[in-house]
């Protein structure tokens, strides 16, 4: 009897989850999508209740931090999820380390999870796609479409930087060539000096390279100015407000996607369909018709890998809920993840790729009529 109780009490311990959004700043309108998928979360992580405190970092990286740490001393978190931009996730990464907590960023570079020989990496996975996996998705799109020549306008920060890499790199083996290369702030109010360079060098295509709604601007002014060739983008437009303030400036616009944000549109053989549907049903039944986006299914790929790794840990041993052993055991689970399913991708993570996605997470879509759609390649 006396040992009973305890252990009745431990049979219930939640599962707690820390989440660290951007509801507020410049990157709102990406953590506005995550924070809506999350709410949608099930009230269980690998069979036992779960326990979410979410916490606002307003796009700031200190902010992060302090979350970062309040979650980890204060609430003892088993994990965290978040933050949405590669900055905050970056300076979390000592946290993380400090106190044996793994995370799983819903931010893109790959920076992020890379190189995992660094210990601090050792605890980060994310959702997003690789840049990497992405830049090849539009250098093999651009090659087909008979594009020689292309312009760069990116983001000047780590998310700019890491496009640039890997963009540069896929086009070096074998094109298109990279005519000019321009960066902006997120918060820029003009890019028409950048635009000029860029149209003066005569690309037969322009990437830009940003997230969220700052990316509207330099394709607007290209408009304007009267560039006349296919403008791609990156997977990181994938919000709403992109799509309501670019209205007719991004119609016809071309970039990467995860495949739940285009589920309806993708044909019936596509391995990733059915989980993408399954939740985009789910989501726009919630919000309405066309509102999943890339980071609403990055949110919800969360808690499917964070509720199988949960599954495997409490089932290896006696590691329990709230304690340093556990967090350990679901960073081990969550790190032999194998063809895990999840609205944008199928998951295979190992100790070298905390990421895990092949090229079964990327389609290409376009712009049609104000919604995200499939292009058919």
């Amino acid at each position: 009897m006396t040992l009973g109780m305890p252990l009745a009490r431990a049979a219930d311990e939640p599962v707690t989850v820390g989440v660290v959004l951007s509801s507020t700043g410049p990157a709102a309108a990406i953590g506005i999508q995550s924070q809506n998928a999350i709410r949608l979360w099930p009230q269980t992580l690998g069979g036992r209740p779960a326990r979410y405190i979410v916490l606002d970092d307003g796009t700031d990286v200190s902010r992060a931090v302090r979350n970062f740490r309040k979650l980890t001393s204060e609430e003892k978190v088993d994990a965290i999820v978040g933050p949405n931009t590669t900055a905050a996730a970056l300076a979390g990464l000592d946290v993380l380390q400090e106190t044996g907590t793994p995370m799983v960023a819903l931010a893109a570079s790959a920076v992020i999870v890379e190189p995992q020989s660094d210990p601090k990496r050792q605890w980060a996975f994310k959702m997003p796609q690789n840049d990497s996996l992405m830049a090849t998705a539009l250098i093999e799109h651009m090659r087909e479409q008979g594009i020689e020549t292309v312009g760069f306008i990116g983001f000047a920060d780590s998310y700019g930087d890491s496009w640039w890499d890997e963009f540069s790199k896929a086009a070096a083996e074998g094109g298109p060539r990279i005519v000019a290369q321009e960066r902006y702030q997120r918060t820029d109010a003009s890019v028409t000096g950048q635009v000029l360079k860029l149209m003066a060098a005569k690309p037969d295509a322009i990437l830009i390279a940003g997230a969220g709604t700052p990316t509207v601007l330099p394709q607007k002014t290209l408009l304007e100015r009267g560039y006349a060739g296919p403008i791609y983008q990156t997977h990181g437009i994938g919000t709403l407000e992109f799509l309501q303030i670019g209205g007719k400036d991004v119609e016809n616009t071309l970039f990467p996607t995860g495949p739940g944000v285009v589920a309806r549109d993708l044909p019936d053989d596509n391995p990733v369909k059915p989980v993408a549907l399954d939740f985009t049903e789910r989501f726009e039944t919630e919000y309405g018709p066309h509102t999943m986006t890339q980071f609403a299914g990055d949110a919800w790929g969360a808690w499917m890998l964070l509720n199988s790794a949960a599954t495997r840990a409490l089932a290896a041993g006696d590691a329990e809920p709230g304690t340093p052993a556990f967090r350990q055991a679901l960073r081990d689970a969550l790190e032999n993840t194998r063809d895990l399913t999840v609205p944008n991708g199928v998951l295979n993570i190992d100790r070298d790729n905390h990421q895990g996605f092949d090229a079964r997470a990327r389609v290409m879509g376009t712009i049609k009529e104000g919604r995200f759609t499939y292009s058919g390649e």
